[in-house]
């Protein structure tokens, strides 16, 4: 059986296929959405908290050199095979370099439950990846192209609200450690898997909407989101082998380089580059690459991982 929050997206995504009367209110959405954000940095935090050496550096930037290098493997494949537009291209390359919050969510509980090791650090690479792809993108942007937005590139990055709630609840965590969060423990942490079903029941729904009816005349770009996970993991993984990481670390680090953001990536994309599509992205971000994600690909990812160690 799969794990139980992956039901509660297979619930959502079947409710919005057959036109169910069922709808999480957006408030709602907003509110698991920055919960989310904030647990998962609090618990990074918490992991950190009297462990924390400038050693794990070695470790957390040649991962985030790898958040750089991502969407310039995308790219090519974009603009060559799948046929996008500059902007298009640079926008959905962005989103596959970047990383998804949901994804990380999901495999971080999977690594947990299965008793996989992992280092402290394992809950940054969220935060290592999902900045340097996005401001890589916006840079090229702006080489290439003269209708870009003349505003800080660092400003909408670092302002956007994952990068916030992220860092400012990994700082949180880090300086209070167990002892200090022990009196919002019960309702912030321990209902995390509780706010995950919820958040996943929603993103099940938008699923089914961004592909009901599926774009047929964008087949190339499905094909792309729907294969291109498995590629990238393998390059999470090689890099896993590199820097000898733990099994659970890197099944977590492969799940990641596989996923690609539908959260931060559209906010700074949608101000730096507005000819781009973003349906386009969230087709095959949230649309396709999501679902084959937390539905197929993790525990694939997860046995591709044990042949090593």
């Amino acid at each position: 059986m799969p794990d139980i929050v992956i039901a509660f997206f297979a619930l959502g995504l079947l409710a919005g296929l057959i036109k169910a009367d069922l709808k999480v209110p957006q408030s709602i959405y907003e509110t698991l959405s920055i919960l989310l954000m904030l647990v998962l940095g609090l618990k990074g935090g918490m992991a950190l908290h009297g462990k924390f050496e400038l050693g794990m550096l070695a470790e957390l930037l040649p991962i985030a050199a790898l958040g750089l290098a991502l969407p310039f493997v995308c790219y090519p494949i974009l603009r060559r095979v799948v046929g996008l537009s500059l902007d298009d291209a640079v926008s959905v390359a962005a989103h596959y370099g970047s990383v998804s919050a949901g994804t990380f969510a999901v495999v971080l509980t999977l690594v947990e439950k299965s008793g996989m090791p992992t280092n402290p650090q394992t809950t940054l690479y969220l935060v290592m990846l999902e900045l340097p792809s996005i401001l890589i993108m916006l840079w090229f942007y702006r080489r290439h192209s003269s209708a870009g937005s003349k505003g800080s590139i660092l400003r909408e990055a670092l302002t956007s609200r994952g990068v916030l709630l992220l860092g400012g609840g990994l700082l949180i965590g880090y300086l209070y450690g167990p002892v200090g969060l022990a009196p919002i423990k019960p309702v912030l942490l321990d209902g995390f898997m509780t706010m995950l079903a919820l958040f996943l029941l929603e993103m099940g729904l938008c699923t089914a909407k961004v592909c009901s009816p599926l774009p047929l005349k964008h087949w190339r770009l499905m094909v792309f989101a729907a294969g291109m996970p498995f590629a990238l993991a393998w390059v999470g993984i090689a890099a896993s082998l590199v820097l000898r990481l733990p099994a659970g670390s890197a099944v977590v680090l492969a799940s990641l380089t596989a996923s690609a953001s539908y959260i931060a990536a559209p906010a700074a994309i949608r101000a730096a580059i507005p000819n781009a599509n973003i349906g386009l992205a969230m087709l095959a971000a949230l649309g396709i690459t999501f679902p084959i994600n937390v539905l197929v690909g993790l525990p694939i990812y997860q046995h591709w991982v044990q042949l090593f160690y």
